[in-house]
């Protein structure tokens, strides 16, 4: 990548920032659950036909999605962004300490805000460059609802959104900068929803079919099924409905929702039936029905290290991220809130081993991540899923990571939501935004780059087709949380 071109882009999004930190503050106040996020869209949609995109709404049969496209011709780089927020995380932004701002009140527990606002700056200044120098190419902004449990992207795939896309790029707020390539699990959640006979539980106990007595006996026969399933899947559980709080009364109802996780889509099929299996059993034993109800899905990432090593090289070429004292004295108070043992854990979850630029080892002694990690140039196992991994499967992905949080941060937590609006993870936005939009000119420009990314895609799949995990007669409005 030519410097003075890095330079340039950095410099355009610097210019870009404080408008688009208003913006990213805006969606951290609207807060809304997948499906239902109709300001965040609108905001990000009309800020996209500001700056000269022509915006398709509510594609894939979701009012919220949007594509946004500038340009013309080949390569057709897409950027993905989010914006969706967690039920439960309600939270004072700005404090370290736990404060929600509404009991059960939504928040940004996942940095959806920072996440879909960073890839709107490096859609709209590579979008300006490319124009700027009469560079061939077109730039799309995907705006992708419902990651958290909704799988917005599995839908815009299977509707052919991609099919045209050269590559793909993304990233996610984190406790660390740079990239780290992971191949993650793919992910099925069903509902196993069961139906007894109520009865009174001391007189006419005998004449009741309980159906949490069904829940607990499935629950009991998939924690042994654990022994005998591969070492790298996952199964695990809530109960959401117990049939009444009750105790005299044999449980007419009951619901237990599952995520069944494996190192890939065909595993997690295959250990879906023998969740099933239990499910059944459970209801023989107790004389109950149960209904099996798919909720969603997404598939296992498929890495591309061509990609992720020139996103890497970009990264390397814009250097550290400024963070002040005012920054790191926050990080450090959100810091406080943790236990040494979460910072440890934290670090080795990234695998945060080494720095670019200073060659010292990440202890958590300092509590932003000030350089970058080093690139090993191999993919690591992540037990993680998402969304991105269905496009992964359909076209070049590669995504990075910038620190918009204190290391020791988990995501889904208070301390998310606290950091949310902070200086420092402004910071850490826009420079994803420098990072993805300058790894979109390298494509751009070099036909070389862009074909060895696609040949090493081709390679992975080798001849196999994408399964999307969602059956054709599930509709996104299912996932709505007016509709739950």
């Amino acid at each position: 990548m030519n410097r003075d071109a890095v330079t340039s882009i950095a410099e355009a999004i610097e210019k870009m920032k404080p408008q688009f930190t208003s913006l990213s503050d805006s969606i951290w106040d609207f807060a809304e659950l997948k499906f239902d996020e109709k300001q965040s869209s609108g905001l990000l949609a009309e800020t996209l036909e500001a700056n000269g995109f022509a915006v398709t709404r509510g594609v894939a049969g979701m009012e919220t999605a949007f594509i946004g496209e500038f340009g013309q011709g080949q390569p057709v780089i897409a950027i993905l962004g989010e914006f969706d927020a967690l039920a439960g995380m309600s939270q004072a932004a700005g404090i370290a300490e736990h404060r929600p701002l509404a009991s059960g009140g939504t928040g940004h527990g996942c940095g959806h805000n920072l996440l879909g606002v960073g890839s709107l700056m490096a859609a709209i200044a590579l979008a300006r460059h490319l124009k700027d120098n009469s560079i061939a190419g077109t730039v799309r902004y995907y705006g992708c609802p419902g990651e958290e449990g909704g799988s917005g992207k599995t839908f815009m795939v299977r509707a052919g959104l991609f099919d045209d896309v050269d590559t793909a790029l993304t990233w996610h707020p984190a406790p660390f900068n740079g990239v780290r390539s992971t191949n993650n699990l793919a992910v099925l959640e069903y509902f196993y929803r069961f139906k007894g006979v109520a009865a009174h539980a001391s007189n006419a106990a005998h004449l009741g079919r309980s159906a949490l007595d069904a829940v607990e006996l499935m629950n009991v026969g998939v924690n042994f099924l654990r022994e005998h399933m591969p070492q790298d899947c996952r199964v695990h559980y809530a109960i959401t409905d117990t049939g009444g709080r009750a105790a005299n009364v044999v449980q007419a109802q009951a619901e237990v929702v599952y995520l069944i996780r494996a190192p890939e889509m065909p595993q997690a099929l295959d250990l879906v039936k023998r969740v099933d299996k239990v499910a059944r059993g459970a209801a023989m034993m107790t004389e109950t029905d149960v209904e099996i109800v798919f909720d969603t899905a997404s598939t296992n990432l498929l890495p591309n290290i061509t990609l992720e090593t020139a996103m890497h090289e970009n990264m390397v070429a814009l250097g550290p991220i400024a963070f002040d004292e005012a920054d790191l004295d926050f990080a450090k108070s959100i810091q406080d809130t943790f236990t040494e043992e979460a910072i440890k854990s934290s670090i080795r979850l990234y695998q945060i081993k080494g720095d670019v630029f200073s060659n010292a080892r990440v202890d958590g002694a300092t509590p932003l991540h000030l350089g970058l990690r080093e690139f090993e140039g191999h993919s690591h196992f992540r037990a993680g899923s998402t969304d991105v991994g269905d496009v992964s499967w359909v076209t070049p992905t590669a995504q990075c990571w910038t620190p918009t949080w204190a290391i020791g941060t988990n995501p889904h937590t208070w301390q998310v939501v606290a950091q949310g609006k902070s200086a420092g993870a402004h910071k850490a936005m826009a420079h994803a935004a420098k990072a993805i939009a300058t790894t979109g000119l390298s494509l751009m420009t070099s036909p070389e780059l862009l074909a060895a990314a696609k040949a090493e895609w081709a390679e992975k799949t080798d001849g196999q087709a994408y399964i999307c995990p969602i059956p054709a007669e599930i509709s996104p409005a299912v996932h709505s949380p007016k509709v739950k």
